[in-house]
């Protein structure tokens, strides 16, 4: 393992950002896996879980139930970025003047400031990953890449796809989908699985809830049915946006169009809600319930009546 790492030293020149190394994964493929999560997506859902990944660079979140107010960032920040809210007693930042210089995250005794997103080579990733063959091997795992949009760093993605088959790890990338065409294809060439995510059937719904248009997506969807890839659509079911019974016919007509046989349901949930107020930003679905499964009964038989294998 460590003789192939030195062979590629190119990978210790290619580096990416990514915001969390999550071990011992269930749900983001087979097996016991490693999830690398990248950072940032060209897509704005307004039901993100994951709000930290949607910009490119590091981040500093705040967590305001941890803070006691005493004031020691306040005083070490450089810029005069921060100031103490009267009548709450927390900190209020001012990002025009943020440098995220993190003198902020060092000074805090209580950790209510910390920081979202690092440079690391694709060989350090890879690393961490390896570390983990022997649950991989036992139980048919492997690495998983997420984000944000993993597939927007290309090269760094590639670097590490690279590395791991060189090793002989099973890999996986949950995807948007919404990248050029080439690019898609030649992470297509590097990965076993895509878990492949589909927001709605129509471009401009999905433009209104994601802020991009579908076309792309579905291109390359269409690529690895034609491929023969293996590849399991999802739907993140979202109230307002595609949750209703008439939209999940409309899935239902695009992908016996397209040739899916099988779908996963994601009912909407909440537990990316608090990462809004950590990161001081609107949250859309604030008021929304979550969904569950028992919840989606009836679109579920939508897709069994469509001859589509429909599964939470």
């Amino acid at each position: 393992m460590k003789e192939i790492l030195k062979q590629n030293q190119e990978s210790d020149r290619i580096e990416g950002s990514i915001f969390s190394i999550q071990k011992f994964s269930i749900h983001d493929g087979p097996g016991l896996r490693t999830t690398v999560f990248l950072k940032g997506c060209p897509l704005s859902c307004r039901w993100c879980a994951n709000p930290e990944s949607q910009k490119a660079g590091m981040q500093i979140l705040y967590e305001a139930n941890l803070c006691v107010g005493c004031g020691r960032c306040i005083k070490e920040c450089p810029h005069q970025a921060l100031s103490l809210d009267p009548q709450t007693k927390k900190i209020v930042k001012d990002h025009a003047k943020c440098t995220h210089c993190q003198k902020c995250v060092g000074i805090c005794l209580q950790n209510a400031w910390s920081v979202k997103g690092e440079k690391k080579t694709a060989k350090e990733v890879v690393e961490i990953c390896l570390q983990d063959c022997d649950f991989y091997e036992q139980s048919g795992g492997g690495v998983t890449f997420s984000g944000g949009e993993a597939l927007i760093q290309g090269k760094f993605l590639i670097a590490m796809a690279d590395l791991l088959k060189q090793n002989g790890i099973h890999t996986a990338i949950e995807t948007t989908g919404f990248v050029d065409h080439e690019a898609f294809k030649q992470a297509a060439d590097r990965l076993d699985l895509f878990l492949f995510d589909v927001k709605h059937y129509t471009s401009a719904a999905h433009r209104s809830g994601t802020g991009v248009p579908n076309e792309k997506i579905l291109n390359n969807l269409s690529y690895l049915i034609q491929a023969k890839k293996d590849f399991l659509c999802r739907i993140p079911v979202i109230p307002g946006f595609n949750a209703s019974l008439e939209d999940a016919q409309g899935f239902c007509d695009l992908f016996n169009r397209l040739g899916v046989k099988r779908v996963q349901l994601l009912p909407f949930h909440q537990m990316g809600e608090k990462k809004y107020s950590m990161l001081d930003r609107d949250y859309k679905y604030q008021q929304i319930k979550a969904l569950h499964p028992e919840d989606l009964q009836a679109y579920a038989k939508t897709f069994h009546q469509n001859g589509i294998d429909a599964f939470f």
